[in-house]
């Protein structure tokens, strides 16, 4: 499957922003698929013709993020194969098919199974929208359109527990996931006849650039650190974050609280991301995406810090719930922002493969250590474990920032060829 995307670099404004806003429709939906998983656990756990674990339910939430890791890396040398266009339907057509496996599963290894299916379109699709998003937005502007396009992560979970409410009750967990694969037809429906209009710079500068060159670039000079650190910042701060998505609903319940109130609470964790993201990413474009990493990741601390020594009132937990959802989802946005602008643009899709790749490491060992903490010591054990990988999230990030401000060390070692080097500062 090839959809015909010529070179173009006469696209309007309005035309790129509508590509962004399109990219932001297709992360909505994977964050359906991906987030709607936490909020059927409960009824899974319940299903005695599933007949599976806690301990099973966590490592079917995270064998998701197994797929992801694939996806987000081979996705930019399918990009380069084919098209960036080709490369996001082709992801949406498989979270869409994986979706509609796990809507007619019938035990633990089917759902396993469609849930590695799910990672690997969302995966490749995150990457690619997240690449078109950014090539779409001078520099100035970065941190505003790579959180435009992921707000549609949690986004997509306000959505997932906003219908869980009614749906689950009503018509069981299957619901969800026919929904979800609805849903993956109508985007790909949207994208097939939108133009997608490339970056000048980095078409013009990707010309020069082979493969291996691109790889060159990722570790050159001071940036091979960078690389360590995004790695490190990511995968700890995703073990909390997509831990969260998976169990906060669990833990709530055993904390006391009803299926109903629970649904809530993973509201307001994704709604408060949708919004805080915003006021981040604002401070961001002004004061360093890396800077204000460090802040949103203490976020994350404070408040599973505040879930394990203050009361678990509805009003307390609401608070700290959000100042989860602020710091997961933020941070991961940041730290995106960061590994897309520290390094050569022609090298920018690698480095977001990177990224997200390694970003879904975390979100895999996420739900597992969930899982296991749950069954081990209940709520308090899952705040605990990810307050742990809170913790290590803030080291990197602020061992990032300052790696970050250094960045221009290493500019001469790129050995840019000049009309490539022209075109580079042209794009901000």
């Amino acid at each position: 499957m090839k959809l015909a995307n010529p070179p173009r670099t006469g696209a309007s404004a309005a035309h790129r922003r509508v590509v962004v806003a399109v990219c932001m429709i297709v992360t909505v939906i994977e964050g359906y698929n991906l987030i709607v998983y936490g909020s059927v656990v409960p009824l899974l756990l319940a299903d005695p013709a599933l007949g599976i674990t806690g301990g099973q339910t966590g490592l079917i939430g995270g064998v998701v993020y197994l797929g992801a890791v694939l996806g987000a890396l081979l996705a930019p040398a399918l990009a380069e194969r084919t098209t960036a266009k080709t490369t996001l339907a082709t992801g949406i057509v498989v979270f869409g098919l994986g979706s509609l496996a796990f809507a007619v599963a019938t035990g633990g290894t089917m759902l396993a199974f469609a849930r590695l299916l799910n990672g690997l379109g969302v995966g490749a699709a995150l990457t690619t929208a997240m690449t078109i998003a950014r090539d779409q937005a001078p520099a100035r502007r970065a941190s505003l359109v790579v959180t435009i396009t992921m707000a549609g992560i949690p986004l997509g979970g306000v959505v997932a527990a906003l219908l869980a409410i009614p749906v689950l009750p009503a018509f069981g967990w299957r619901a969800l996931f026919f929904t979800g694969a609805g849903l993956s037809v109508l985007i790909f429906a949207v994208l097939a006849p939108i133009h997608v209009p490339a970056d000048p710079a980095r078409a013009a500068a990707g010309q020069a650039w082979t493969g291996r060159r691109k790889l060159a670039a990722l570790v050159a000079g001071r940036r091979k650190w960078i690389l360590l650190a995004v790695a490190g910042a990511v995968i700890a701060n995703m073990v909390a974050w997509q831990g969260l998505n998976v169990w906060a609903a669990q833990a709530m319940i055993d904390l006391g609280f009803s299926l109903s109130s629970a649904l809530l609470f993973t509201f307001a964790l994704t709604g408060a991301a949708v919004l805080g993201s915003f006021v981040t990413a604002w401070a961001a474009d002004r004061h360093g995406s890396a800077r204000i990493a460090v802040a949103t990741g203490t976020c994350t601390i404070a408040g599973l810090a505040g879930m394990l020594v203050l009361p678990t009132g509805p009003v307390t937990a609401a608070v700290c719930i959000a100042l989860m959802g602020i710091g997961g989802h933020s941070t991961m946005n940041l730290v995106h922002t960061t590994a897309s602008s520290v390094f050569p643009a022609p090298a920018r899709a690698a480095a977001l493969g990177w990224s997200n790749g390694t970003s879904f490491i975390g979100a895999f060992f996420g739900p597992t250590l969930g899982g296991v903490a749950i069954g081990a010591g209940g709520a308090h054990a899952v705040f605990g474990t990810f307050a742990v990988a809170a913790g290590v999230c803030l080291v990197a990030v602020s061992a990032l920032a300052g790696l970050a401000r250094a960045r221009r060390c290493d500019g001469p070692a790129l050995n840019v060829h000049p009309p490539v080097a022209e075109a580079l500062r042209d794009a901000g």
